[in-house]
């Protein structure tokens, strides 16, 4: 299985979704389905601004729109994990599964999240070390020019 947080949307789709979703906006009479679609789109873009305003969109749906609440959930923690904010991604995650413990897709999901965050994390404690090792390099040739002269 592809990771699901590296899917993206094909551009064609995206335009095709925002169409629909504008014309209706103009209208003033989005329905939840054309809300959805465009989101769904926004949550698998590469960019961090349209997945910002996917969530934002997924978020007023689940607000106002209690039919499509597990689908909600489940991009709301795609697009909050695609744009780092793992915990809060987690707790979309938390909240799919005290509706359905037992959603194989959803599981697999908080997998992906946390093995992304295992991932950063040493990634990040690798960096951090990295960088006190190159300053006690510097530093210790330093001492021995320093000894040196």
């Amino acid at each position: 299985m592809a990771d699901i947080l590296s899917e993206t949307v094909l551009p064609d789709d995206l335009k095709k979704f925002e169409k629909i979703y504008h014309e209706q906006l103009y209208k003033n009479d989005v329905t939840p389905k054309a809300q959805f679609e465009y989101a769904w789109c926004l949550v698998r873009s590469k960019y961090p601004a349209d997945i910002q305003k996917g969530i934002v969109l997924l978020e007023e749906l689940y607000k106002t729109n209690e039919e499509g609440q597990r689908d909600y959930l489940y991009y709301l923690a795609i697009g909050t994990a695609r744009l780092k904010d793992y915990s809060k991604a987690l707790g979309y995650v938390e909240s799919f599964l005290s509706i359905e413990p037992g959603n194989q897709q959803v599981i697999s999901l908080k997998h992906t999240i946390k093995k992304k965050m295992e991932k950063e994390g040493l990634m990040g404690m690798a960096m951090a070390g990295g960088v006190v090792l190159a300053v006690g390099a510097i530093v210790g040739v330093g001492m021995a020019i320093a000894k040196a002269k």
